[in-house]
C-alpha cells in the first residue's frame, strides 16, 4: 500500500499534524523512533501556551503563535487533557528593562492579543505578594496558559487513530529514496512507501532532510535544565512569572504547572550532542539563582526532581515550514519555543500546503472529534468515588500515593497505549509525586506485565535498552 502522507516524529508537533490530517479521506502513517510519541523533547517541555505577545510579528513563529495559542480551548475540549489558562506577568526589577515591557505589549497589540496591562509595584504586589519587593513594573498577559503536554501528544494521537491513523513506533527512519512520484522510507520496522512526507522529526530533522537530498539545514540543541518542587509550595505564585527576556531566550521562569507543581527553568544552553540530557550543579545553580531574584522564598532545597530538555533550533531561530525542492517532502523543522503553543496552527498550514503541492483534502463525514476522557480520581467528590468504587473496583486501591492515582487508572492508560512506566507516568502523574516512583513502580510494572502479557524483565522505564529489572541468572555450585 502507498501512504498519501507519511509523518516522521511523534512529537506534539507530528501528532497535531497526525490528527489535522485525519480530517481528511486520506491514507496517513506516523513514524516515531521511540517507543510511545512525545517521549522526545515534548515531554521535557515547560508546558507554557504563550500568550502571543512573545514572538515578533515579522518572524513565522510570531505569526503562528497567537493563531496557535487561540486554537487550544477547542482542542482541551475535545480531548480532555490538562488546559488552563492562569495568565502571564513579564517583570522588571530595573528602570531600563521597562522599554523591553513597553515592546512587548506593542508586539502583542499589533498582532490583536487582548488584555494586555502594564502593572504598577503596587498592583503587580498586591496580585502577586511572593514577587521581590523590589520589582518595578510588570506586563500582565490572560492570554497564557498551561498544558501537560505530554498528555495532549497521547490525546491528539490515539483521536488520530481512532479516525484511521497508522501508528508504527520504534521505527528509526534509516533511509530515504524517491523513485517518480513515490518516496519510500526505510525503516528498522520494514518499508513504507508515500506520495507526501511531513519532516517533524525535531532534533533529528536535519538528518532526515539530508537522507532526502533535499537543501540543507542545521539543527543544533539547545539545552533547558528544569527544576520541579515540592507540592507544599503549590499556590506560592498564582500566574507564570517571566522575568525580561534576552535576544535568545524568553528567560528562567516560575511556572505554577497545570496540576499545581511548582516548576523553574529552562536554562538556554547550545550543546553538541543530540541526546545529551544531563543536569547539571551549575545549570541548578544558575536557575535558583535567577529565580530567586524574582521570587525569593524559592529554595532549591524544595527540588524533588530535575530533568532536561533539548530544543530543536536552526540558524535563523526561527521556524522552517513549506516544501522543498524535492516535490513531496515538506519540512516542518526547528520549531522551538512557541512551537508547543503554534503547533495547532502549524497542522493547519501544513495541511494548506499539501493541497497547494497537489493532495486532494475531501473532509472526512464520519471524522470523530473527541476521545473519552480519562478519570482523574482524585478530582472526584468523595460520593463519585464512592460510586465508581463500587461499580470497578480497580478504583479502590490506590497505587501512587504522593498523587492518589488508583489501579483503575493505571489499567485506563494502559489499555490507551502505554507501553511503558513512562507512558504511565506521563498519562496519570503516577511516579510524579515526592517519591518519584519510590512506591508505585513496582506495582506500574507488575500491571503492565500483566496487561501485556510480557515478563517483567521486559517492562521498560520507556523503551529501548532502559530495563528496571533483569532475569536472575543461575550461579553454578
Amino acid at each position: 500500500m502507498v501512504y498519501d502522507v507519511a509523518i516522521i516524529g511523534g512529537g506534539v508537533i507530528g501528532c497535531t499534524i497526525a490528527r489535522e490530517l485525519m480530517r481528511y479521506s486520506i491514507r496517513a502513517v506516523l513514524l516515531e523512533k521511540e517507543s510511545e510519541v512525545g517521549f522526545g523533547t515534548s515531554k521535557a517541555n515547560s508546558g507554557i501556551i504563550h500568550g502571543g505577545h512573545h514572538g515578533s510579528p515579522k518572524t513565522l513563529k510570531g505569526k503562528l503563535e497567537w493563531l496557535g495559542n487561540q486554537m487550544w480551548d477547542t482542542i482541551c475540549d475535545e480531548l480532555g487533557f490538562g488546559f488552563k489558562r492562569i495568565g502571564e506577568l513579564t517583570v522588571a526589577l530595573t528602570e531600563d528593562q521597562l522599554p523591553t515591557l513597553d515592546q512587548l505589549k506593542q508586539q502583542g497589540e499589533e498582532k490583536g492579543v487582548p488584555g494586555l496591562e502594564m502593572w504598577d509595584q503596587e498592583r503587580l504586589l498586591r496580585e502577586e505578594p511572593r514577587l521581590n519587593p523590589d520589582a518595578i513594573a510588570g506586563l500582565y498577559a490572560p492570554t497564557t496558559g498551561v498544558i501537560n503536554p505530554y498528555e495532549a501528544c497521547f490525546a491528539l494521537i490515539e483521536n488520530a487513530c481512532l479516525n484511521g491513523l497508522e501508528l508504527v513506533t520504534d521505527s528509526l527512519v534509516q533511509d530515504i529514496d524517491q523513485t517518480d512520484d513515490i518516496w519510500t522510507i526505510k525503516t528498522n520496522r520494514g518499508e513504507f512507501p508515500t506520495r507526501f512526507i511531513i519532516n517533524a522529526a525535531g532534533l533529528w530533522a536535519d538528518r532526515i532532510a539530508q537522507m532526502a537530498g533535499v537543501q540543507p539545514f542545521t539543527i543544533r540543541p539547545r539545552k533547558g535544565e528544569e527544576y520541579i518542587l515540592d507540592k507544599r509550595l503549590m499556590g506560592l505564585v498564582k500566574r507564570v512569572i517571566f522575568p525580561c527576556p534576552t535576544p535568545v531566550s524568553k528567560g528562567i521562569l516560575v511556572i505554577p504547572t497545570y496540576d499545581g507543581t511548582i516548576m523553574v527553568g529552562p536554562t538556554a544552553e547550545m550543546v553538541d550532542d543530540k541526546e545529551d540530557l544531563t543536569t547539571t550543579v551549575a545549570g541548578g545553580q544558575t536557575v535558583f539563582q535567577m529565580v530567586r531574584q524574582v521570587v525569593p522564598g524559592i529554595s532549591p532545597r524544595d527540588c524533588i526532581a530535575e530533568f532536561a530538555g533539548l530544543r530543536a533550533v536552526t540558524e535563523t531561530e526561527d521556524f522552517i515550514i513549506g516544501p522543498t525542492d524535492k516535490k513531496g517532502f515538506i519540512n516542518v523543522a526547528g520549531i522551538q519555543s512557541p512551537g508547543l503553543t503554534a503547533a495547532p496552527a502549524i497542522a493547519e498550514m501544513v495541511g494548506d500546503i499539501l493541497r497547494d503541492e497537489g493532495l486532494p483534502l475531501q473532509p472526512k463525514d464520519d471524522f470523530v472529534p473527541s476521545i473519552p476522557k480519562p478519570i482523574h480520581f482524585v478530582s472526584l467528590s468523595t460520593d463519585e468515588q464512592i460510586a465508581l468504587t463500587q461499580d470497578n473496583h480497580h478504583y479502590g486501591r490506590i497505587v501512587c500515593r504522593c498523587e492518589l492515582i488508583t489501579e483503575g487508572e493505571i489499567l485506563d492508560s494502559i489499555h490507551r497505549g502505554a507501553r511503558t512506566i513512562d507512558g504511565i507516568k506521563f498519562r496519570t502523574r503516577a511516579g510524579m509525586g515526592r517519591c518519584q516512583g519510590g512506591f508505585c513502580t513496582g506495582r506500574c510494572m507488575e500491571l503492565l506485565s500483566q496487561e501485556l502479557d510480557q515478563p517483567l524483565s521486559q517492562i521498560t522505564k520507556r523503551g529501548g535498552d532502559t530495563w528496571i529489572v533483569r532475569e536472575r541468572e543461575e550461579v553454578a555450585k
